[in-house]
Parts: structure tokens; C-alpha cells; sequence
């Protein structure tokens, strides 16, 4: 029956009645009454009959009428999500973002941001009379005089490593999985967003308490920001307050680290998850899965039992680090002092990818008109974020070379996606290998080696190994689709042995279930981008423009022949497993 606009409801014996926007009840004679939007109308002896309605379902009632929450919970809280272990790497995320804002709130109320130079006498014996910055003072009253203050510390340190590395995990499982695709490259560039301002929060938060650690990667990050030509010296002045140290980075670092940061970083998370929530959860190959379809559990009540559970479960991991674990001991440091370094300063190992460009990149310099332009700063400072530049925009250039609009709601196979499996697993290898370039001397005091060893197996390390990953990671999802195709034709190898009556051996082998078979070969393989022809019928030469022949090499390169093995046909799976080709 042809939908005229307005929503069809049944009444009592099945007759479809059309609904012009309100409600339509019965009242005890059986007439039909329409209600004008408001609750539904009763005849006085039904009203008499019904009992008065309780004092939660009066508010219920009061609520729904201003806010329309039982329309929007009913569309929603039956919503289905799919279930898979790495779907709880978002959720871990989450939940220390969440542990993160509660054990903030806690340090906010003891912690002074304050450079005001005192003497410290305090329960830390060890530095009685030394003199401190306020800021420093009150990290260390934290630490020792407030009931619960050192336990809050450790914990919120501990969730800021788990929040960030949660953040990449998740975006490399996004992007070996193809997740990023139509309609999600939004929610793409918002959770990368997210990952680079959870990089800046951690950078101030780690810097508040001013002890000699922060302080070394604060002259760090100002020797960093002077290398800018033309206005690093005005930008470090404005940040600073005057020259390094300066009386006011501390006061100015607080308010954006437990305010301007957490406050968009909160923006950000909300707009994920109701973008999660309209575009539907992705969900990897499976029977019953297609783009229109999704096979789970509902949100409510089972999703979210679960994710109450497991958000529970995350604060109690998270607090058992807190407690047996020490982080960030600063009274072992001491207070800052601009003379000193502490031996073996490592920043957190989010940062170490930009610490260890600047210190294995070579000291160059340029001098013009009077300036010195310190390149071997600058340069790696700028490398970093083009590197994560290019991260945040890959959806879109993927987009770009395979011109393919459609909407994608299930998940590749990383080994049917040779070519970004293999740029994902370069840029994880180029990661750690500057990660051992941040941390060179510590490598070097700690295996015994030389440091300039290091430093030069870090500088061509950097050029290497990522191609040399490339090329392994693509050969090893070849050999992949390789065992894919022959199980789906030959099906699964049991280990067991059979001789034939003409004396030959031959291993018995299991056929595939239906579920297997479409599992392995449910993946589109359409054919790449071309120019087409160049020279039409006439013998008249179009114009191509170059970066439509780009266009075209690209994706040649990333799903030609070259990066895949064709997926059997039904017609070579029947040949094979019919009469006396099927399998033993």
C-alpha cells in the first residue's frame, strides 16, 4: 500500500487506519476519537477504571512531552551493533578518556599553577629548603599530604598513555580495515583530530608539575619553535612571556590543559559517537552481513550491560597501574632549574616520533642576511606534522584513485588490501624506528652499544626498512589470498593421509561450510581506475591531463593485477568439486 505522507497504525481488529499526525485511540463505546497531540482520551468510566498514574511515570510523561525522549529512545536504544573483539579498542579509549576527566577534576582542586618561587618544607624531607616553584611544591603536596593525591596522579598519567594508545590502535584497526570509506571519512578526520590533541593535552599536562623532566622537554619544545624562520622568536616570546624559562608558561599552560583542550577533545567524542550511531557500526564478512544488513545484539539492554561492565573493568586495570605501578616520580627529579638536564630525559613515547628526528637529523645551518636558519631543528619539526597530515587525508586520496562512491558498511580483510596493509605496516616501522632514534642514549646505556651506532642505524633506518616492510607485508598478503583461493577450491587440509588402490598418497581434504565459502569470497574485486582510451575513433588525441594519468597509475599500482590474486569463480568451484573432482 503506497505511503501519502502519514504514518498507518492498526486498530483493534487490524484494520489499517491512516494517522495524519496525532494519535488515534478508542474510547469505551468504540468510537474512534482523535487526540490532538496530547495524551491519549479516555471515556469517564475508563478513567475511573485506571489507576493514577505514579510519580515516575508523571515526570516520564512531563519529560516526553517537552524533549521527545521516548520517539528518540525507541528509534534508538534497540539499534543493533555487531560484536567483535577489536570493536572494544574504541570502547578502552572511551572509558580512559572518561577516567581521565574524573581523576582531573580531583588534581584541579589541589594543584597551584603558579611560578612563584618558594622554599619547600613539606613530608618530602629530601628537598626541605630547597626553593621551588609553587607549582612544583604543590605537585609534591599532592603526591604525599593529600589522602588519595598520589594514587589520583599515577592513575591520571597512566590513562593518558592508555587514551592515546587506544587512539592509534583503533585508527590502525580504522584503516587496515578500509572503515575509513564512505560515509566515515568525516569521523576519519574527527578521531585524528582527536589523536593530535590528545599528543598537545599530554604535552601540557606533563609540563604543569615544572619539574627538571617537564622543564627539559619544555626547553625542548621552545629550542624547537625558534627554528621556525621569519616568527619562531616572536611565537616562543608570546608563549613564554619573555625569554626561557619566563614566569608565566605554567599559568598559561593550565587553563588549556584542564579546559580549552578537554572541552573540544569532549566536542569531538560526541560527534563521533552520534555519527557511529547514524551511519550504523561497520561489521567484518560474514553470512547475513551486507551493506544493508547488520548481525548483532541490541543496544539496550545487552550492548549496554556490556559496555557497563567493561567500562568498570578499565577503571580497575587502570587503578591497579596506578597503585603498583610508579609513573612520573617528580620528587626524584627535583625542581626545575634552567642550568640543569636531567640524565635520560624521554618524553612520554607519543612524542618520541618527533624527539627522535630531531636528534638523529644532522646539525645543519644556514646563514642569509644575518639570520641563522638552524635547518636540522626545523626541518624535523616540520616533517612531523606532514606526516600525520598525510594520515589524516588518506580516505580522501583513496577515494580519489579508486572512484568508488558507494557506501561501505563492511570491513575488508587486510590481506585483500595489499597495498595499504603495506603502507600501514611502513608507517608503524618508521614509527618505531624513530621511537629507538628518541630514546638513542638510553638504547645505547642499556644494550651497551655505541650511540653514534644507533644514531646512524636510525638515520638510515628511516629510508630502509619502511620499503623493505612495504614489500614483506605485500608478499605475505599475497601468499594469503593465494591459501584463500585454494581452500575455497580445495577446501581445508586435515592432516590426514589416504592411500589409493594405484599405491599413491594423497592428504584428505575437508570442504569449506557455506559460511566459509562466503566469508573468503564475499570481497569485491572490481577493476581499477583507467584512462580509457586516448585516441578516439577519429584518430583524433584527447588532452590528458597529468593528474589523470596519476589517477590512473595509482591505481594500477594499488589494485591491479599486481595487488591481488583473483577470487575462484562459481564456475571453477563447481568444476572442481563436482563428480570426480571433488575434494578427498
Amino acid at each position: 500500500m503506497g505511503d501519502d505522507g502519514a504514518r498507518r497504525v492498526y486498530g483493534d481488529g487490524g484494520r489499517q487506519v491512516p494517522d495524519d499526525g496525532a494519535r488515534q485511540v478508542h474510547d469505551d463505546g468504540g468510537r474512534q476519537v482523535h487526540d490532538d497531540g496530547a495524551r491519549p482520551v479516555y471515556g469517564t468510566a475508563s478513567a475511573r477504571r485506571r489507576p493514577p498514574a505514579g510519580k515516575g511515570e508523571q515526570l516520564a510523561d512531563w519529560a516526553d512531552g517537552r524533549l521527545g525522549l521516548y520517539a528518540l529512545a525507541k528509534a534508538n536504544m534497540r539499534k543493533v551493533f555487531p560484536d567483535h573483539w577489536s570493536f572494544m579498542l574504541g570502547e578502552v579509549t572511551l572509558y580512559s578518556f572518561i577516567v581521565l576527566i574524573l581523576t582531573g577534576v580531583y588534581l584541579t582542586l589541589f594543584f597551584e599553577p603558579s611560578m612563584q618561587e618558594v622554599v619547600y618544607q613539606g613530608s618530602y624531607t629530601e628537598l626541605n629548603g630547597v626553593l621551588m616553584s609553587r607549582a612544583f611544591e604543590s605537585t609534591l603536596d599532592i603526591s604525599f599530604d593529600v589522602r588519595g593525591g598520589l594514587l589520583m596522579r599515577q592513575i591520571h598519567h597512566w590513562a593518558a598513555l592508555v587514551f592515546i594508545t587506544g587512539m592509534m590502535v583503533h585508527m590502525m584497526r580504522v584503516f587496515f580495515t578500509g572503515a575509513f570509506r564512505k560515509p566515515r571519512e568525516l569521523n576519519w578526520v574527527f578521531g585524528w583530530t582527536l589523536l593530535m590533541l590528545g599528543i598537545i593535552t599530554g604535552l601540557t599536562g606533563y609540563s604543569l608539575p615544572d619539574d627538571l623532566l617537564s622543564g627539559t622537554g619544555l626547553r625542548f619544545a621552545h629550542g624547537a619553535i625558534l627554528s621556525i624562520p621569519i616568527v619562531g622568536t616572536y611565537v616562543a616570546f608570546f608563549l613564554f612571556g619573555g625569554e626561557f624559562p619566563g614566569d608565566d608558561i605554567i599559568s598559561r599552560l593550565f587553563p588549556v590543559h584542564v579546559l580549552l583542550l578537554p572541552g573540544i577533545m569532549l566536542g569531538l567524542v560526541t560527534v563521533h559517537l552520534i555519527l557511529v550511531f547514524y551511519h550504523k557500526h561497520t561489521q567484518f564478512p560474514g553470512p547475513g552481513r551486507k551493506e544493508r544488513s547488520v548481525v548483532g545484539m541490541p543496544f539496550l539492554p545487552v550492548y549496554m550491560a556490556k559496555a557497563g561492565g567493561f567500562f568498570f573493568l578499565v577503571f580497575g586495570v587502570l587503578t591497579v597501574m596506578g597503585a603498583i605501578a610508579q609513573i612520573n616520580p617528580v620528587w626524584a627529579f627535583g625542581p626545575y632549574r634552567p642550568d640543569l638536564v636531567t640524565t635520560g630525559a624521554q618524553p612520554d613515547w607519543y612524542l618520541g616520533f618527533s624527539e627522535g628526528l630531531i636528534r638523529v637529523m644532522p646539525g645543519w645551518e644556514i646563514n642569509l642576511w644575518g639570520h641563522t636558519l638552524v635547518l636540522g631543528v626545523f626541518i624535523p619539526f616540520a616533517l612531523f606534522p606532514l606526516v600525520m597530515l598525510a594520515i589524516a587525508v588518506y580516505p580522501f586520496i583513496e577515494a580519489w584513485i579508486t572512484g568508488d562512491k558507494r557506501e561501505h558498511h563492511i570491513l575488508d580483510r587486510p590481506r585483500n588490501a595489499p597495498v595499504r596493509t603495506g603502507l600501514g605496516v611502513a608507517w608503524l616501522t618508521l614509527y618505531a624506528v624513530l621511537l629507538i632514534g628518541g630514546g638513542n642514549d638510553i638504547v645505547a646505556t642499556h644494550l651497551h652499544l655505541s650511540i653514534n651506532v644507533i644514531t646512524w642505524f636510525v638515520r638510515i633506518g628511516a629510508f630502509v626498512l619502511p620499503v623493505v616492510a612495504f614489500i614483506v607485508t605485500k608478499k605475505i598478503c599475497m601468499g594469503l589470498q593465494r591459501r584463500d583461493r585454494a581452500k575455497v577450491l580445495h577446501g581445508r587440509e586435515t592432516g590426514t593421509i589416504k592411500r589409493l588402490p594405484n599405491g599413491e598418497y594423497t592428504e584428505v581434504h575437508e570442504p569449506l561450510s557455506r559460511a566459509e565459502l562466503y566469508t573468503l569470497t564475499q570481497h569485491e574485486q572490481r577493476p581499477p581506475y583507467a584512462m580509457g582510451r586516448v585516441v578516439d575513433a577519429g584518430g583524433v588525441r584527447r588532452k590528458v591531463r597529468r593528474s589523470e594519468r596519476l589517477r590512473a597509475r595509482l591505481a594500477k599500482a594499488m589494485f591491479g593485477p599486481d595487488a591481488r590474486i583473483e577470487k575462484p569463480t562459481v564456475e571453477e568451484y563447481r568444476e572442481i568439486t563436482s563428480g570426480d573432482h571433488q575434494p578427498h
